[in-house]
């Protein structure tokens, strides 16, 4: 199976720096050959290695006031630029810890396949932060998607949700050792969160974040750019900030974590 590793940008969220350095990740990770291609608005400081593709064309509007990053959806369409064939997709603010030869190995060519959700065990959900599918496969739910964004948005909720329940001919599933979610796999659990630096599963091949979770914050010791990095006494006199959404004490010391300095290791370009 030929590798393709593909990844979305758009807006000012993230710049060229995570392009950029998830490049360099996957080319240390990965047997050659290999592709990587980024789909974006704007090409202005990304590394020549890096296929520049433009954001794929629809014909409908991005629904408004839901979670879930439905932009993604652009992936789905019937051609994805000069690509064919089975593609990987990587969200930009993964962790790259392992070598990912795996996730071409695993299922057919013509398969879907997913990293499994860690925080819904009673719900057979995968995570499209990281997922592999034929280039066009998903485009009968694109089409479906077209006829009403903002109701299946609603509905959904998560992009992933809608792909799991969707995707012609069903998903398969990573093994769960192979992708762990920081927020959940990594960092300790109350009150061990409060003394333990989070860890990295030794199996693990990507760690992926979660919400406002990601590793800029992470590696400085903050769950969220809305939380203060340093000692737990000053972790904690920041929760009397006016600006702070959570006065909930037990819930703010739940989000205390420790500077997790491994990922210096490896998110790098």
């Amino acid at each position: 199976m030929k590798k393709q590793i593909i990844c979305i940008n758009w807006g000012t969220k993230y710049g060229p720096n995570y392009i950029n350095r998830l490049y360099g990740m996957v080319a240390r990770n990965i047997t050659p050959p290999f592709t990587f291609t980024c789909f974006t608005d704007s090409r202005e400081g990304v590394r020549p290695e890096v296929l520049c593709e433009d954001l794929p064309e629809v014909d409908y509007e991005m629904p408004v006031g839901v979670i879930g990053k439905w932009p993604k959806s652009r992936l789905w369409s019937e051609k994805l630029g000069a690509l064919s064939g089975p593609v990987l997709f990587l969200d930009l603010d993964i962790v790259i810890t392992g070598s990912l030869d795996l996730f071409f190995e695993i299922g057919e060519e013509d398969d879907v396949v997913m990293a499994r959700n860690p925080t819904t065990p009673f719900e057979r959900l995968g995570q499209t932060s990281l997922f592999r599918f034929p280039v066009g496969k998903l485009a009968p739910m694109q089409r479906a998607f077209r006829e009403d964004p903002q109701k299946i948005a609603e509905k959904f909720r998560f992009e992933q949700r809608y792909v799991t329940q969707n995707a012609p001919g069903g998903v398969k599933f990573y093994p769960r050792w192979a992708v762990q979610q920081f927020s959940h796999d990594c960092v300790w659990t109350f009150p061990l969160n409060l003394v333990m630096t989070p860890k990295l599963p030794k199996r693990a091949r990507v760690v992926i974040f979660a919400g406002a979770n990601d590793p800029e914050n992470a590696v400085q010791g903050r769950w969220t750019h809305r939380h203060t990095a340093g000692s737990l006494g000053t972790y904690w006199a920041a929760r009397h900030d006016r600006k702070s959404t959570e006065k909930n004490g037990l819930r703010y010391l739940r989000h205390f974590i420790k500077p997790a300095k491994w990922i210096e290791e490896h998110w790098v370009g």
